[in-house]
């Protein structure tokens, strides 16, 4: 079998073994994938393993051979899945292979939010405290957590794991889901009252089109001017330019954020400017154990289609 690897340095910059893929067939690796590339990258493949790569009906035309897609990731949008069902090539996706990683990231946001670390280390190694007359000081206002309401906006696999950490820290939790069930410790309620009693709102919902920019103006204004919003989901789950403003005018105190509707963003996103925004590079998934172990998942769907028996189909 002939595996081609179309943008594997997402997956693996360097730092894993491609082992649990090599060793179900001939492999060929790219780090990454122009558009005007894949047709002639990927001619020949029985299997291509893609992150990000656009597959479209367009190009699936052009791989006659191809019987296999396997997604290293959970989203599958850059697939064309009817094209490649009517092609009759299977595509499959990882679940839940970062949820324990993207809830840490989800807490590192807010950590960042209440407690500035890295801007009071940046002023200690600036001098600031060595000129100090006081033996401490603060840059900007500390929150303790414990007491504070989370909200969540989707209580599934990462949700329940942001939940569990928040109770750690001893905050209260509310939640909404779409079908809400009882769970032990957190309150469930509609999404009104997330946004009216949250101090802090965190997304972890699919991107459906009643998500689609939950977190706009109408919602922004019913928080707490010193609440802030968390969101490891979907980048157009917030409209940007409504939480900008709200920012800039001191609706909500705070964002912290992993993804954003454009990914790179492009120059002028109203975040890239707003105050009191932390915003990483969709790296919450990225840790080392989430994505060796998503190696392996990938890996485990490829030789269940090597062997007759797909799981983890989405086309």
């Amino acid at each position: 079998m002939k595996i081609v690897i179309l943008d594997g340095y997402t997956l693996n910059p360097g730092d894993l073994d491609w082992a649990p893929v090599q060793q179900l067939g001939d492999i060929e690796i790219y780090d990454r994938s122009k558009p005007d590339e894949i047709v002639q990258r990927a001619a020949g493949a029985d299997a291509v393993l893609v992150n990000k790569v656009v597959l479209s009906k367009a190009i699936l035309d052009q791989l006659p051979g191809l019987k296999y897609i396997g997604v290293t990731a959970t989203g599958f949008n850059n697939i064309d899945t009817a094209a490649a069902k009517s092609n009759g090539i299977i595509v499959t996706n990882v679940r839940a292979y970062s949820s324990a990683s993207v809830a840490q990231q989800t807490f590192a946001l807010l950590l960042s939010l209440m407690n500035r670390a890295e801007m009071h280390s940046q002023s200690v190694f600036a001098g600031e405290w060595a000129a100090s007359a006081d033996f401490c000081y603060w840059k900007s206002p500390l929150t303790e957590l414990a007491g504070k309401t989370m909200g969540l906006i989707g209580l599934g696999d990462i949700g329940s794991q942001v939940a569990q950490i928040a109770l750690a820290f001893g905050m209260k939790v509310i939640a909404y889901r779409k079908h809400p069930k009882p769970v032990e410790g957190i309150e469930m309620v509609g999404l009104d009252e997330i946004f009216l009693r949250s101090d802090v709102v965190s997304l972890h919902c699919p991107l459906t089109e009643e998500t689609k920019e939950v977190i706009n103006k109408t919602n922004l204004a019913k928080m707490k001017p010193n609440a802030v919003v968390l969101n490891t989901g979907r980048g157009p789950l917030i409209q940007e330019s409504d939480l900008a403003e709200a920012l800039r005018n001191g609706v909500i105190a705070g964002a912290g954020l992993d993804v954003l509707s454009a990914e790179p963003p492009r120059a002028d996103n109203p975040l890239l400017a707003a105050p009191n925004c932390v915003i990483t590079p969709h790296v919450a998934w990225a840790t080392f154990e989430a994505r060796k172990r998503l190696m392996q998942l990938a890996a485990e769907n490829l030789e269940a289609f090597i062997k007759g028996n797909p799981v983890n189909e989405v086309s």
